[in-house]
């Protein structure tokens, strides 16, 4: 039987002087993002700047805390680096699409859900592939230490898996015939999808996920409880003020469906 998610902490009625000190006195938050997940975060060509839904998330994190949502040093942490920036302090916070698991929430603290989300299957429009069924024998494309790397394990045990370093090396090895399909939650499929007309997203869900932004464990060794209460802060206003509406339709509506943000969760305290 697998553990119960913990709730995060809820906000408190203290400033952000009060909960965040030190990130204050900096003058700036240091967000860990991924530059190459195509509309949540990503590097435009045309400008050199960082877009998209994570970006623009941890821009209102920023807002909250400074009255400025350009007080932010966004920083590129892999994906199979996130822990560690978070541990070492090269980062304050990950938003990078970061599912929230038990098993996560041993190494780090989540905010209360941020974004929902569907594991499905992207392929090419010209692939003989309906359903995770039709992927025995064939290469699936996954990014290393991702939920979808356990997915496609449990819902296509009879493939092959190609584990890459982020969800671009996924697209060109589809481009490349090194694999048939990408398994992964359907906010970054669309990504991929919007940059090649010559790929589709399957209609069936594999299993559902909420994104969380990740913190260092408060403890002896982190002072982070403020800072999770802060995040938490920006994540409730930017629901009841309908920004979180405003970031899904300029980024995220044109591919795929939503029921809205998630609920709150928050644990007993």
């Amino acid at each position: 039987m697998s553990r119960e998610f913990l709730g995060s902490f809820r906000p408190d009625h203290r400033t952000p002087e009060e909960r965040v000190p030190q990130i204050l006195a900096r003058g700036r938050i240091i967000v860990g993002v991924d530059q190459s997940q195509y509309l949540l975060s990503f590097r435009d060509p045309s400008t050199g700047e960082l877009r998209g839904f994570e970006v623009e998330l941890a821009k209102e994190i920023a807002q909250d805390i400074f009255g400025d949502p350009n007080r932010v040093e966004f920083r590129f942490v892999d994906s199979t680096d996130r822990i560690r920036a978070l541990e070492s302090g090269q980062v304050d916070i990950v938003v990078q699409s970061m599912t929230i698991t038990r098993t996560r929430q041993d190494q780090v603290a989540f905010s209360t859900p941020y974004f929902t989300a569907q594991t499905r299957i992207l392929t090419l429009v010209h692939a003989e592939v309906h359903s995770s069924k039709d992927l025995a024998g064939k290469t699936v494309c996954v990014t290393d230490q991702s939920t979808g790397l356990d997915t496609a394990r449990r819902e296509a045990p009879e493939s092959r898996i190609l584990k890459v370093r982020n969800w671009s090396d996924c697209l060109v090895a589809l481009q490349q015939n090194q694999a048939v399909a990408v398994i992964s939650d359907d906010a970054i499929l669309s990504g991929i999808a919007a940059q090649d007309p010559y790929t589709r997203i399957l209609d069936e869900v594999l299993r559902e996920e909420t994104y969380g932004v990740a913190v260092a464990k408060p403890g002896t060794r982190h002072d982070t409880l403020g800072l999770i209460r802060q995040v938490n802060f920006t994540i409730e206003r930017i629901q009841r003020d309908n920004t979180w509406w405003k970031m899904y339709r300029q980024w995220l509506e044109p591919y795929q469906t939503t029921p809205g943000p998630p609920p709150t969760n928050y644990r007993e305290e």
